[in-house]
C-alpha cells in the first residue's frame, strides 16, 4: 500500500487531529503559523503528558540503578519549584543557572524553574571559572545549582558576583543549603500557580559564534513547546508516508538515552521535553562511554539514540566488541555535525533493525529545523533532509538578503514561532540574524527539486569539534593574551572520529621565547579543554593576508594542513590535551 507525500500527511494531521490544528499568531508584531492546541508553556506540558506515561504510573526517568515513574518525577519538581520560590524567591523571570553533569536532578531543575516562570540559565559544564563569571554577568543570574567539580570553580566568584551556590549530589557535602535540604524543608508538592505567558522566556543557552565570548540565546515557552509538537507531528506522520505491513507487530514503548550533555540543545529539546508528550520512558548518562552505552541500550531496550556523529559510529564499534546487534534501537539520529556520509551506510549495515537519520537544527530555533530518515537519508548521504512541516518557512538568500535563483547556494533563513526571542544583551548581533521574523542562520546551502537541502558551508568561522561550537575568536582572543604571541588565528583540522579539531597559528614576539606546549599549558588555564588547539603552528613572521589586510583564515589553514604528513590526521601528530568531546 502506498503512503502518503510529507505534504498530504501534514495537511492530513492538521485537518482531523485538534493537537496539530494552525493558527495564525501575532509575537511581537510578526505574524506566524503555530500549533493552536498545544500546551502553552512547560508546566501545562508536565500535567498534559500524564496520559501519555500511563497516568503517571509509568517508569520515566532512569539513572544506572535510580527509577523515577512519571509522578515521582513531578513530585519532586513541584517541591523544589515551592521551596526554590519560598527561600530564594525565585519567580516569573528570575534567571536560575544550573551547572552540573547529566542526572536526574537536572531534569527536575529545568521544569521546576520553568514552573514558576523563571529562566533557566545553562552553562556549559566544560567552562573554566572565567567562562562561567561572564554568562553570569550577562544574564545576571545569582542562584546557580551545581555538582562537586562545577562548586569549586564557582567559589572564586561566590563574593565577588554575591552568588548563592546550591550543590546538587556530591556536591551537597560543599555547600549550604544543599539540594535536598530544599526538598526537606518543604513540605508541599502542589504545583505552582504563578501565571505564565506562552511568550515568556523558558531559557537561555549560550551558543558560540563569530564573537569572542558565547551568545546567550533567549527562548521562550512558545518556541520549546512548538519544537516538541512539531516532532511529535513528524513521529505520527511516518506511518502515513510509509504505511507498516498488515502483519507488523506493535511498536515497543519508546525509549530514550540521552549521552549529549544537558546544556545543549540536542538532549534538552528532541530527547527531553519531547519524551514527555511521546510518552518514553528516558535513560541518562553521566558521561559518555561506548560501551557503556551499547549495555544500557540493551538492558533497557533503548529505542531511540541521538548523538553526535562520533557516538553512533562509536556505539557501532562498542555493540562488534561486545558481540551484541542492540536490536531495540529503531532510531539513530545525528546532530551538532554533519556525519561523513561513508558512515551513512555502515550505520544501516550494522544496525538493520534502525533507520539511521539526520538533522539540523539551531539553538536559535529551539532544535527545528530539517531533517531526514530512513531510504532518504541512505540515498542522500550528503544531504541535511527537508523541512520538518507544518510551522516553518524556509530561504535562502544573498548576503544582502535577497532570495537566491531556485537550486543556488544561499545563507539558510528560516521563520517559525520556534525562533529566538533574541540575543541576549546584544541587540546588534539579534538585528543582525533575526529580520522580521526571519532568522539568517550562518550555514549556506541549496535545495533541489525534491525539496531536500544540503548544506554547504558556514558563514561563521566556528569550529564544530564532535558537535561543540567553539568560536575562532574565543581561542585567538586567549592566545593574544600570552605575552609571546604578536598575533593568532584559529581554523579548523579534519579529525577522523570528532570530525573536526581546533588548530591555531601564531607569530611569536623575536624577543620572547615560547614553545607550542607552554602556548597550550596556558590557554588551557584561560578557555575549556575541549576548545585548546590540538596542534600550533609557530613562527616569526607575520600570518598571511589578503587584499583588505584581514588575516586570510583559509590560505593560512591550508598552508598549515599542506605541512601535515597526508598519511596523518592531526591528532597523530598532537598530544591529547583537549580530552574527550563530551562528558
Amino acid at each position: 500500500m502506498s503512503g502518503l507525500t510529507l505534504d498530504e500527511a501534514a495537511r492530513h494531521l492538521t485537518a482531523t487531529q485538534p493537537v496539530f490544528e494552525l493558527e495564525t499568531v501575532d509575537i511581537r508584531g510578526v505574524q506566524y503559523r503555530a500549533f493552536k492546541n498545544i500546551p502553552p508553556h512547560a508546566r501545562a506540558l508536565l500535567q498534559a503528558s500524564r496520559q501519555a506515561q500511563g497516568e503517571g504510573s509509568a517508569e520515566y526517568l532512569v539513572l544506572n540503578e535510580e527509577r523515577w515513574s512519571f509522578d515521582e518525577f513531578i513530585t519532586e519538581i513541584n517541591t523544589v519549584a515551592n521551596a526554590l520560590e519560598r527561600q530564594f524567591s525565585v519567580k516569573n523571570g528570575t534567571p536560575v543557572a544550573i551547572a552540573m553533569r547529566n542526572c536526574p536532578e537536572y531534569l527536575v531543575l529545568i521544569m521546576a524553574i520553568a514552573s514558576l516562570g523563571g529562566v533557566t540559565v545553562f552553562l556549559n559544564a566544560w567552562w573554566t571559572t572565567e567562562e562561567l563569571k561572564y554568562a553570569l554577568g550577562d544574564s545576571q543570574a545569582r542562584i546557580v545549582l551545581a555538582d562537586a567539580e562545577r562548586c569549586q570553580k564557582l567559589f572564586p566568584l561566590t563574593d565577588e558576583m554575591e552568588l548563592s551556590v546550591i550543590g546538587v549530589r556530591d556536591g551537597e557535602s560543599l555547600t549550604e543549603p544543599r539540594y535536598y535540604d530544599l526538598i526537606r524543608t518543604t513540605t508541599t508538592a502542589e504545583a505552582p500557580d504563578t501565571p505564565i505567558d506562552t511568550d515568556d522566556d523558558f531559557a537561555i543557552m549560550y551558543s558560540s559564534g563569530t564573537t569572542g565570548h558565547p551568545k546567550g540565546v533567549v527562548q521562550t515557552h512558545r518556541g520549546a513547546m512548538n519544537a516538541v509538537f512539531t516532532w511529535l507531528m513528524q513521529a505520527a506522520m511516518a506511518p502515513l508516508i510509509n504505511p507498516p505491513a498488515p502483519d507488523a507487530k506493535t511498536p515497543p514503548r519508546p525509549a530514550v538515552l540521552v549521552v549529549t550533555p544537558l546544556f545543549h540543545v540536542t538532549a534538552t529539546h528532541p530527547l527531553f521535553l519531547l519524551s514527555m508528550p511521546a510518552g518514553a520512558k528516558i535513560v541518562l548518562m553521566e558521561k559518555w562511554d561506548p560501551i557503556k552505552a551499547a549495555q544500557i541500550i540493551e538492558r533497557e531496550e533503548i529505542t531511540r539514540f541521538l548523538g553526535v556523529p562520533t557516538q553512533s559510529f562509536e556505539l557501532a564499534q562498542a555493540a562488534r566488541t561486545l558481540g551484541i546487534s542492540l536490536e531495540s534501537l529503531d532510531y539513530i539520529g545525528s546532530g551538532g555535525a554533519k556525519r561523513p556520509p561513508a558512515q551513512v551506510a555502515s550505520l544501516n549495515e550494522a544496525f538493520p533493525n534502525a533507520e539511521v537519520a539526520t538533522g539540523w537544527g539551531m539553538t536559535e530555533t529551539n532544535a527545528n529545523g530539517i531533517g531526514m530518515v530512513g531510504n532518504d537519508y541512505v540515498n542522500r548521504p550528503g544531504s541535511a533532509g527537508r523541512l520538518y512541516p507544518p510551522i516553518q518557512d524556509l530561504r535562502f538568500v544573498d548576503e544582502d538578503g535577497q532570495d537566491v535563483s531556485p537550486g543556488s547556494i544561499g545563507e539558510i533563513t528560516v521563520k517559525s514561532p520556534c525562533n529566538m526571542r533574541c540575543y541576549l544583551n546584544k541587540p546588534e548581533a539579534t538585528a543582525e540574524v533575526l529580520q522580521d521574523g526571519w532568522l539568517r542562520t550562518g550555514d549556506l546551502g541549496y535545495m533541489d527539486e525534491d525539496g531536500f537541502v544540503t548544506i554547504v558551508d558556514r558563514r561563521k568561522n566556528i569550529i564544530i569539534r564532535g558537535g561543540e561550537n567553539i568560536a575562532c575568536l574565543d581561542v585567538e582572543e586567549a592566545l593574544h593574551r600570552h605575552p609571546a604571541v604578536v598575533e593568532a588565528c584559529a581554523f579548523s583540522v579534519p579529525d577522523d572520529r570528532l570530525g573536526e579539531v581546533v588548530g591555531a597559528a601564531a607569530q611569536i614576539d623575536k624577543s620572547k621565547t615560547a614553545t607550542d606546549q607552554d602556548l597550550i599549558r596556558f590557554l588551557s588555564e584561560h578557555i575549556a579543554k575541549f576548545k585548546v588547539p590540538e596542534r600550533i603552528w609557530m613562527q616569526a613572521t607575520p600570518l598571511p593576508r589578503g587584499a583588505t589586510e584581514k588575516i586570510d583564515r583559509r590560505a593560512l589553514r591550508d598552508q598549515c594542513l599542506a605541512s601535515l604528513d597526508e598519511k596523518k590526521t592531526a591528532r597523530e601528530f598532537a598530544k591529547p590535551i583537549a580530552g574527550d568531546a563530551h562528558i
